[in-house]
């Protein structure tokens, strides 16, 4: 069945509302601060950081998801992590729910809660507060109120970043299909890098789903698209991915494996991977959006070890960034990744929107046009590709050039 991209984010899927606010959490007038609601409980799926130090709405939300497996709302602030925060953390984490529930009308442990911004300080409770009556009384399902929301939880983010696609299903009542429609937002845009990276994602689903089949979809859709991200090679204390599905489009609820959840998972993928895209392509101080396809792999995980391994490098986001053709540096990635292979049988290509050029063939670097070589490597997406001829497994991974102002963004962040 086809999966077709709309216009909208997670105000999409019917039954989903938004609003934010400027609630002054860090900058006064900015708006900082994003609610989303179902109009019933849903199922909640999700994935988190894996650094060590997780922040305190990290440990708020993983209980959510393990223990109760439902959720209705989510409130979000932009400016203050609420990591390194130790029990004042996640005693604004208890209020906050708390403050949303009665909002709401609905239980506190069906409020999950996400933070991004500096590390270190509590959160104003006041403020907090305050942000949420004035959200709770602005909910909206327009799809500006969701394009509002993706704009208030950026932090360095320079665009918005949202996404959304329909498919059909059976319908419950066995009489044709149903349209499903699977809708997201997003923000990232320093420490990125894999499993995970400094990022707040939340997906919207009107789709009829058992809660723990949605957990193996994104576990499962992850591992292909934000964890082969990475702008700086920093994990943040932060990142969560959660996924809401509250059944209101009436199709027949998908509990067992098969082709009504294979259409889900495709349509899952859809979404996370042009989320994790806008991301990559909006790296702090990013100037072009960079793609390592690996092809022809002897298994999955290598190819993407291999890929990360090329647009996590230093030197190549430098040399994208200074449009020096100089193919050692992917190479050299590769050789490092902690993946055997043949340096002799490896086919290296930079690949253009109008032509491709081989930049190394049979354990050589091969003499190329460098004015071609140049143009490609102005263009918005610089793609690299290796066809490694060891059998029939692929990743692509993305990330961006490394460029001056990079530092400055960070030499800065908290002041």
């Amino acid at each position: 069945m086809k999966i077709s991209s709309i216009s909208g984010g997670v105000t999409a899927p019917a039954g989903f509302q938004a609003a934010c606010c400027a609630a002054g959490i860090k900058y006064k007038g900015r708006v900082d601060m994003a609610m989303l609601c179902s109009a019933e409980p849903c199922a909640v799926a999700g994935v988190f950081t894996s650094n060590v130090v997780k922040a305190a709405p990290v440990v708020w939300d993983r209980n959510i998801v393990q223990n109760v497996k439902r959720a209705q709302a989510v409130v979000v602030n932009a400016g203050i992590a609420n990591a390194a925060t130790g029990p004042a953390g996640m005693a604004t984490c208890e209020q906050t729910a708390a403050h949303a529930a009665k909002a709401l009308g609905i239980p506190a442990q069906y409020v999950l809660l996400g933070s991004t911004g500096v590390i270190g300080p509590v959160l104003p409770m006041d403020r907090i507060a305050a942000g949420i009556d004035a959200m709770a009384g602005a909910l909206s399902d327009t799809a500006e109120a969701g394009t509002a929301a993706s704009r208030a939880i950026m932090t360095t983010d320079t665009v918005n970043k949202e996404c959304a696609v329909r498919f059909e299903l059976p319908a419950a009542n066995g009489a044709g299909t149903v349209t499903v429609t699977l809708g997201g937002m997003s923000k990232g845009s320093g420490m990125i890098h894999p499993n995970m990276c400094t990022m707040l994602a939340y997906l919207t689903t009107d789709c009829a789903i058992d809660q723990a089949l949605m957990q193996r979809a994104v576990e499962d859709v992850v591992k292909d698209t934000f964890n082969m991200i990475s702008v700086d090679g920093d994990t943040s204390t932060n990142d969560t991915l959660l996924v809401l599905a509250n059944g209101r489009a009436g199709n027949a609820p998908i509990c067992e494996e098969g082709e009504g959840y294979a259409q889900f998972r495709e349509a899952l993928f859809t979404v996370c991977r042009t989320l994790a895209i806008k991301m990559a392509g909006d790296g702090e101080g990013a100037t072009r959006l960079m793609e390592m396809r690996v092809y022809n792999m002897d298994t999955k995980e290598n190819a993407r070890k291999l890929a990360r391994s090329v647009i996590a490098s230093s030197l190549v986001k430098a040399m994208v960034f200074g449009r020096d053709a100089n193919c050692g540096r992917i190479l050299c990635a590769m050789g490092y990744a902690g993946v055997d292979f043949d340096p002799a049988v490896i086919e290296l290509y930079l690949l253009g929107r109008e032509q491709t050029l081989c930049f190394y063939r049979d354990g050589c670097v091969q003499a190329f046009d460098e004015d071609a070589a140049l143009a490609i490597l102005s263009e918005k997406e610089v793609r690299f590709g290796c066809d490694m001829r060891m059998g029939d497994q692929e990743a692509t991974a993305w990330g961006c050039d490394l460029t001056y102002d990079y530092v400055k963004i960070n030499g800065d962040y908290r002041s």
